[in-house]
């Protein structure tokens, strides 16, 4: 959010054009907490947020979703990893303010619904549990969530591929052959 200054004798904002992102006449949000609409795994959600507060933030702490984990806060062990508009991203490194619009599933949204409120597992979440796929389980939504994106990219050709396009996602406790292997069986069935 662009802070507007002024020349002496000038009125505020005169003569200046919007500058990246604003559009003219656009409204500024922020520094204070700005009212956000996001829809979250097929649900409208609003909460007021300062417009630095990222998505992960926004998930964990303010609309109670504890799937996507805080891992790193630096984009680099994958254990935030959600989808806006269908696209793996890590949301640690997402403002929140940015998905307004945009379509995000965690984790929590990833099971059908079955009318029961459990859901029916996701295959790729199935394929984890049948392969033994996770330790400690803190890296395992990040993890699933990647590797439905992985698969849905076309990134799962083979062992190496899969190896190569999963290297964003870390696994503390080293479960790497069985995250593969969950992969490669759920492959056919996402």
């Amino acid at each position: 959010m662009a802070v507007r200054t002024s020349g002496a004798g000038e009125a505020p904002g005169a003569d200046e054009a919007p500058g990246p992102g604003e559009a003219a006449g656009a409204a500024e949000r922020g520094p204070g907490p700005v009212g956000v609409r996001l829809r979250v795994n097929g649900r409208e959600r609003s909460t007021a947020i300062e417009p630095r507060v990222s998505l992960l933030q926004a998930l964990r702490e303010e609309l109670d979703l504890m799937g996507a984990k805080r891992g790193c806060d630096q984009g680099t062990c994958g254990a935030c990893t959600v989808w806006v508009d269908g696209r793996r991203v890590l949301s640690c490194l997402t403002l929140a303010i940015t998905c307004e619009g945009a379509e995000v599933t965690t984790i929590e949204g990833l099971a059908e619904p079955d009318g029961t409120g459990d859901g029916q597992l996701h295959p790729m979440q199935e394929e984890f549990i049948a392969h033994d796929a996770f330790q400690c389980g803190y890296c395992t939504p990040g993890q699933i969530m990647s590797a439905v994106g992985c698969v849905q990219e076309g990134h799962a050709a083979d062992d190496a591929e899969i190896k190569e396009w999963m290297s964003g996602n870390i696994c503390r406790c080293a479960a790497y052959p069985n995250i593969r292997a969950a992969i490669s069986a759920a492959r056919e069935r996402v």
